[in-house]
């Protein structure tokens, strides 16, 4: 059997390894072995901060309803404003009520009078 050498395969996988970390800095972007310890971390890193990305909309939603009810009535609470939609049983999320209130902040008011 003819012997095989892997030249050609270990240039292609380390020619597409160090496209993948184009822009990176310093050895990160030149060198094969720190390119795929970045490949790694950065693999991690997205996979972590998708998570973290929908936990940060959601806390933004919340700001921005709690500031669009300080504008239409001063006793009533974010929580409380949605345990009062839960209440009369409007079906409009979070992310909905939050758009609502920073660009139709006179429709979010008709909406937080009707529940108060």
């Amino acid at each position: 059997m003819a012997r095989v050498k892997g030249g050609t395969t270990s240039a292609k996988t380390r020619r597409n390894v160090l496209k993948r970390v184009k822009g990176y800095r310093f050895a990160r972007s030149k060198k094969e072995r720190a390119a795929y310890e970045a490949i790694a971390h950065a693999g991690k890193y997205s996979f972590a901060h998708r998570k973290d990305k929908k936990n940060d909309f959601r806390r933004l939603w919340n700001v921005r309803i709690n500031a669009g009810l300080d504008g239409v009535d001063e006793k009533l609470s974010y929580s409380k404003f949605i345990g009062a939609l839960k209440k009369h049983g409007v079906l409009v999320n979070r992310k909905m009520l939050s758009e609502l209130a920073a660009e139709h902040p006179k429709t979010f008011a008709r909406i937080a009078k009707k529940i108060s």
